[in-house]
């Protein structure tokens, strides 16, 4: 899944994608560089950003869904948590909507997802965007990820989304500590056993917790630590890797799952 951020504010690239050609051409050689999804968001979710008005996140996502859902066959997901922005986003060409909250801030997006037939993706987070990272950390991550994640995939499931439309994601970096991340990480294959019915999503491209364990990299000097934890991810169960660099990802996914049918 390769990440097109159309904001002024995203941690790691805002607004270099931000006016329409940039961003199409963007997708464009995601997709020449073998990303299977592309992943759209309008809204920032770095840590300590602040909501946007629909009507904004609308304006930056829906003309670029428009333009590349007529280029390309490859799914395109809406990065959103408002229903208002899924429903329009599906009606435009979408075909996944990922959400941040495990539908937390607007459970009718699983309304929107059950009447379109879409994919929905469930992600942990706690608090907010603007709060997650001041929250004092809960005692056992695995057991809240997974106590959390069991009520979001049951109440998408109760508002008519297909069990089979449905991924899950534990949150890297959403309202954890850095220690927390590397353990999700590293347990996450008793994530992919607690929810064998579904497949897994890992978004680390990127996050802090690689900047802290690199000695305070900057976020566009985290490549290689990113690509670390997604050859480690896929080893332990990852079904979906969400990426800023997709040749990488792609090559190293490639190498980790030749290695994978060997054993």
């Amino acid at each position: 899944m390769g990440v097109l951020n159309v904001t002024p504010d995203s941690f790691s690239d805002g607004g270099k994608f931000f006016l329409l050609e940039r961003a199409l051409a963007h997708a464009e050689q995601m997709i020449a560089e073998g990303a299977d999804i592309i992943d759209i968001g309008g809204e920032s979710t770095r840590p300590g950003s602040l909501p946007v008005p629909n009507e904004e996140e609308l304006r930056r996502v829906i003309p670029v869904i428009d333009s590349l859902s007529a280029k390309t066959s490859v799914p395109i997901s809406i990065d959103t948590t408002k229903s208002s922005v899924a429903c329009a986003a599906l009606a435009a060409g979408a075909e996944i909507v990922n959400d941040i909250s495990g539908l937390r801030f607007d459970p009718s997006i699983a309304d929107e997802v059950a009447a379109a037939k879409a994919g929905l993706v469930l992600m942990h987070s706690r608090g907010t965007p603007e709060t997650m990272q001041t929250m004092p950390p809960v005692a056992d991550i695995m057991t809240e990820v997974i106590g959390s994640l069991r009520g979001s995939a049951a109440e998408a499931q109760r508002r008519g989304v297909a069990r089979e439309s449905i991924a899950i994601d534990p949150g890297i970096g959403f309202g954890k500590t850095a220690e927390q991340n590397i353990e999700l990480i590293a347990r996450l294959d008793q994530l992919a056993r607690e929810f064998e019915a579904y497949p897994i999503m890992i978004g680390t491209s990127r996050k802090s917790f690689i900047g802290k364990l690199l000695g305070g990299a900057p976020a566009n000097e985290r490549l290689h630590g990113s690509i670390a934890t997604v050859a480690v991810s896929v080893l332990k169960g990852a079904h979906i890797v969400r990426v800023h660099e997709v040749k990488p990802g792609v090559e190293v996914v490639r190498i980790v799952d030749a290695i994978r049918g060997v054993r």
